[in-house]
């Protein structure tokens, strides 16, 4: 290189030197102004957040604050989306409602965070349940959790994630702690506009298999399936979201629960049960602003729990037949001459069962594609093989089916789960997983159309169609031989 001539690389970087000096003046400046415009994602002891004031989480995913859902008036503590400013994930005061904008959060003196109401004489309309502690301060995190910590310690003292309101985010729970009793659940809101507790809530069912169950109060009207390891059986959608979004279900002698993250680069996520009684899964479209919805229970008519009834199948391509049938060994407990449509009776089984006294020649009988039935009174060992499962359930007379509890392994799946009472609230489900149900060894042989629909005939209705028939061929007959 001659003196005096910059060779091309070096005046690239010299011509770049000014581009990345105004950056850093930019972000400089922006931290600067977020400073003087207060914006922070901590309270210290002794410092207040009043309406009009936020906390922003360090990456700015989430926002908590004061806001008013809807049409009403009324003013609510609460965490939103950043980017959704209508998307409330946490209410603090769901049942305590503020009239005006006289509220404020306060990490006091003693290190107790509370809400106090300053139009009510500085009443108390929420607090945090923890035992104060030195040198306490509040902080929202990226997560959208907002925490109380003694010190500089990364253990929380209380966590906004320990009291969901109506949605699930990346590492909240849903379950029992085993050591405390507590349980982690999800409560809809009233309506559009009251963010108080509804009539729908979503819990994680601890008995049997975990599997998510949604209730209207206290009625079940909707389960997920039961956990196989890898998802909840019916729920098999789950697999093209799984990547982004990994599914988890802890099982110890500390909790049982479930939960999900978020992997890297992943869009915004939200699990929420709606005052309309559904539970979704939505996903954050960055490019059109919008929540898109990748999930939702219920989905259709054979998701309603219990719909065909004891030993009943939902066919939710058979909607001409009620969406209901039998499976096989079982006939319509109603004998209604129309296709039934109440299908709380279910099913009855055709030919009683063969065994007494230690000794059985019943069989067993494979039901493809199943959402697996409900689990809640059934009994669960992961420690076994199918083939063992079969074993004991044959031994057992009060055994009614059996399935493999875990398909992580591939083939026919390992573990056992036993029914001894009704099957209830058994479904075709995509990718789903084989019932083997108990027969008579009468009932083995033929295999006959599955499943058989809830249709049962009147005996005039089968004489008649017997004479139309005899009638036809006897005209045919005559033709044939004029």
């Amino acid at each position: 290189v001659e003196r005096g001539i910059l060779h091309p690389s070096a005046m690239r970087a010299t011509s770049q030197q000014p581009a990345r000096l105004l950056l850093r003046l930019l972000l400089i400046g922006f931290f600067l102004l977020s400073i003087a415009a207060g914006v922070t994602d901590k309270l210290e002891r002794g410092q207040k957040l009043t309406d009009g004031d936020t906390l922003v989480s360090s990456g700015g995913s989430f926002t908590l604050g004061f806001f008013s859902p809807g049409a009403s008036t009324k003013r609510y503590l609460g965490i939103w989306f950043s980017v959704s400013n209508a998307t409330v994930c946490w209410v603090a005061n769901r049942d305590q409602p503020l009239l005006d904008k006289s509220g404020t959060l306060l990490l006091n003196d003693v290190g107790s965070l509370v809400l106090l109401d300053g139009s009510r004489q500085t009443r108390t309309a929420w607090s945090s349940n923890f035992l104060p502690a030195s040198a306490a301060a509040v902080q929202l995190l990226d997560s959208g959790n907002l925490v109380v910590r003694n010190g500089s310690s990364s253990t929380s003292l209380w966590q906004s994630f320990d009291q969901p309101s109506d949605t699930l985010l990346p590492g909240m729970k849903l379950g029992k702690n085993l050591w405390t009793g507590g349980e982690w659940q999800l409560t809809s809101w009233r309506s559009a506009d009251d963010p108080s507790p509804g009539d729908y809530r979503r819990t994680l069912q601890t008995t049997g298999l975990p599997e998510i169950i949604l209730w209207y109060r206290d009625v079940k009207t909707y389960r997920t399936g039961p956990w196989n390891g890898i998802y909840f059986n019916g729920v098999p959608e789950a697999r093209a979201y799984a990547g982004k979004y990994p599914l988890l279900v802890t099982t110890s002698p500390w909790e049982i629960t479930y939960g999900y993250t978020a992997a890297p680069g992943a869009p915004l996520t939200r699990v929420v049960v709606n005052y309309t009684g559904k539970a979704e899964r939505l996903e954050w479209d960055a490019s059109s602003r919008e929540w898109n919805r990748i999930f939702q229970g219920p989905r259709d008519p054979c998701d309603e729990y219990g719909k065909c009834g004891p030993f009943g199948l939902c066919d939710p391509e058979a909607a001409s037949s009620g969406f209901c049938g039998c499976v096989d060994g079982f006939s319509a407990a109603n004998t209604s001459a129309l296709v039934v449509k109440d299908n709380s009776d279910g099913c009855r089984r055709d030919v009683a069962l063969d065994c007494a006294g230690g000794t059985t020649t019943d069989g067993f009988k494979v039901v493809p594609g199943m959402k697996l039935p409900d689990t809640q009174n059934a009994s669960v060992d992961m420690g076994v093989t199918l083939e063992e499962c079969r074993a004991r359930c044959l031994a057992d007379c009060s055994c009614l089916a059996y399935a493999a509890a875990d398909i992580r392994g591939g083939g026919d799946g390992t573990g056992c789960v036993r029914w001894a009472d009704a099957i209830v609230d058994l479904r075709l489900v995509d990718r789903g997983q084989n019932l083997y149900l108990r027969l008579s060894k009468s009932e083995m042989g033929g295999r006959k159309r599955f499943p058989t629909l809830l249709v049962a005939t009147t005996l005039p209705s089968a004489v008649t169609i017997l004479l139309l028939v005899f009638m036809i061929w006897w005209r045919r007959k005559n033709r044939i031989i004029g």
